[in-house]
């Protein structure tokens, strides 16, 4: 039912009940109920059907309420399975050009590493894709259905802690919160040789905290490109969602820690 009808119902429902009562006590009810009779008997009629009226019509909107946040969340679920499968077609066709080269260069070692690339996206993606967004489409939900299918192909130990208020982000905000997550262990599994990695999410009404760590042996942030691209990815995502951006890394030639990624948003208003 929509909105304009709630409020024809709202404007006309009172006018009816204390109307129609007026007009049948000063028509044929003078005789039988007195002045201060008849006006606590419109009191309490108005009362109970108000009651009953605004539960209905709060209940209602809930209802369509409810409908509009499956519908966005759907819609978010959507939204990240075509960014993956764009992401996906460009990282194949990266590869498999590079395997081309190395096949005409004779280089099969290089090829096979390549291949193994390969198999190890398309493994990623179908574990991405698997869930139908109809199951589980909540944020919670999802972070942690993909992370127990990341550690399933990785092999790499995972520790999470997620909280997560109800409602705490709109469904634009869990695509690129989501994606970031992705950006962030596609990061792990293909750079960093990492056995560990742990992720804490926080999303209280103030404000909301990312952070991913890994033992591995840290990023060359001016190295490959595909890793600068993941980066950059990570931090548009983060502009998106007027967020702070921190990323930290260990020299690859030192002994250290791995890499640490905070992402930290505010919601409060100045």
């Amino acid at each position: 039912m929509s909105l304009r009808v709630f409020k024809l119902f709202t404007i006309f429902i009172p006018v009816i009940i204390i109307g129609g009562f007026e007009y049948i006590r000063h028509e044929f009810l003078l005789n039988y109920l007195t002045m201060e009779a008849g006006n606590f008997l419109i009191t309490v009629i108005t009362l109970l059907l108000s009651y009953l009226f605004a539960s209905w019509m709060f209940e209602s909107i809930e209802r369509s309420n409810e409908k509009v946040t499956m519908g966005e969340a759907r819609r978010a679920v959507y939204e990240e399975r075509e960014r993956l499968a764009r992401e996906l077609h460009d990282d194949l066709a990266q590869t498999l050009f590079f395997l081309n080269v190395k096949l005409k260069q004779g280089d099969i070692e290089e090829a096979k590493a390549a291949v193994s690339e390969i198999d190890n996206s398309l493994r990623q993606a179908i574990f991405n894709l698997r869930t139908p967004p109809e199951e589980g489409t909540g944020l919670e939900q999802r972070i942690h259905k993909f992370l127990k299918d990341w550690q399933l192909v990785t092999g790499i130990e995972l520790q999470e802690k997620l909280q997560i208020e109800a409602h705490h982000f709109s469904a634009a905000e869990e695509v690129q919160l989501f994606g970031i997550i992705q950006e962030a262990f596609t990061n792990i599994r293909k750079h960093s040789q990492a056995t560990e990695a742990t992720i804490v999410l926080k999303a209280q009404p103030e404000s909301w905290l990312l952070h991913i760590t890994d033992n591995g042996c840290g990023l060359q942030l001016h190295g490959e490109k595909s890793k600068k691209y993941g980066i950059e990815l990570m931090q548009k995502r983060a502009a998106e969602l007027d967020a702070a951006f921190e990323l930290t890394t260990k020299d690859p030639e030192t002994t250290g820690t791995g890499t640490s990624l905070v992402v930290r948003g505010d919601r409060r208003t100045e």
